[in-house]
């Protein structure tokens, strides 16, 4: 650090006290931007205060998913939606809450289906080692990363140090989470307003490879997708078929499909080869490939012809949407229970 002194050879004692006092002005905005830089995400956020985080939380989602093959799609798909309201906060995680005004987010049209009953196992275990210390946010971030590389995926190194919001916000998680419905223009819409490009739209897209999805997400391209009669042109005629006896055209609302008919529970990038062959589930996806003209076309061909540039974009991505908004420093809190505050 530089400093200032004077000397009388050179300017006058007023004079040095002036700039003295200037330079005291800059040094103190100076500090203040430096506390600002520190209270960012880092992935060496706990290495004091909770060294063994990442271990325990691998810890209770290896045995969670034992007997849960979706977990990993359900934790990432929860971070992804908290993410896209407010910030990576916890909001989704918050139940209602008349006493403190708090509407939960999961009430919203694509949070229905949402299920976060593994993350008070991980809380609880981090608690009961390190007490007070590891936000709810951090534990949406963390957990994804894990079950993702456990499902066969790639490893990122995941930014700490979010805290935990007090407040939900419904309409929020109505206006601006993409829908499978959404057209290509309003999912791409809703990524840039989040600071995300289209590259980013397509990788993130890609954790569909795993999971499931309800027929009430998709039957729309079964039977009457543009008001007709008829079924979505761009899908495949063998799954329409296959999908039409899982998803009958009046019933079965929950019944599930799998977002990936090729390898349903392996994290790979057979995802952007079935979008290639119109065997995509979601009109969300499948329109990455099938709109003409759209720049997410090119990605999903360089995705399906190599899976070590999805596997390097898709973590580079999940790092940048887990740096929406998050709350930091003195912001926020750090819940003891994930789905109420303090």
């Amino acid at each position: 650090m530089h400093t200032l002194t004077c000397t009388t050879k050179i300017i006058s004692k007023s004079t040095c006290k002036q700039k003295m006092s200037q330079f005291s002005v800059v040094l103190l905005i100076g500090l203040m931007m430096c506390g600002a830089c520190s209270a960012q995400l880092s992935p060496t956020f706990y290495a004091t205060s909770c060294p063994n985080v990442s271990s325990i939380v691998l810890g209770v989602v290896q045995q969670a998913r034992q007997s849960d093959a979706r977990l990993g799609a359900k934790i990432i798909r929860a971070h992804f939606h908290d993410c896209f309201v407010d910030g990576c906060d916890g909001s989704v995680l918050l139940d209602n809450d008349t006493a403190n005004g708090i509407v939960t987010e999961r009430t919203a049209l694509p949070n229905l289906s949402l299920d976060v009953s593994a993350v008070a196992d991980i809380k609880t275990a981090l608690e009961s080692v390190c007490p007070g210390v590891v936000s709810c946010a951090d534990i949406l971030a963390l957990a994804s990363q894990i079950l993702v590389a456990l499902d066969g995926g790639p490893t990122w190194q995941v930014p700490l140090g979010r805290r935990d919001s007090r407040t939900a916000n419904l309409a929020g998680a109505n206006a601006n989470i993409p829908l499978a419905s959404n057209g290509f223009t309003e999912v791409q819409r809703k990524f840039t307003v989040q600071g995300l490009d289209s590259t980013d739209l397509v990788a993130l897209s890609g954790a569909h490879t795993f999971g499931k999805a309800q027929c009430v997400t998709f039957r729309n391209r079964l039977y009457n997708f543009s008001g007709d009669g008829n079924p979505d042109p761009t899908l495949d005629p063998t799954l329409l078929q296959s999908l039409r006896q899982s998803c009958p055209q009046n019933t079965g609302d929950s019944n599930l499909s799998d977002l990936d008919p090729t390898t349903p529970n392996g994290f790979d990038n057979n995802y952007f080869t079935n979008l290639q062959n119109n065997r995509g589930l979601l009109q969300s996806d499948q329109e990455l490939f099938s709109t003409t003209g759209a720049d997410t076309v090119a990605i999903v061909n360089r995705f399906a012809g190599s899976q070590t540039q999805f596997f390097d974009t898709f973590g580079d991505s999940m790092i940048k949407m887990g740096n929406i908004s998050p709350l930091t420093g003195t912001n926020g809190e750090i819940r003891t229970t994930c789905n109420r505050i303090n």
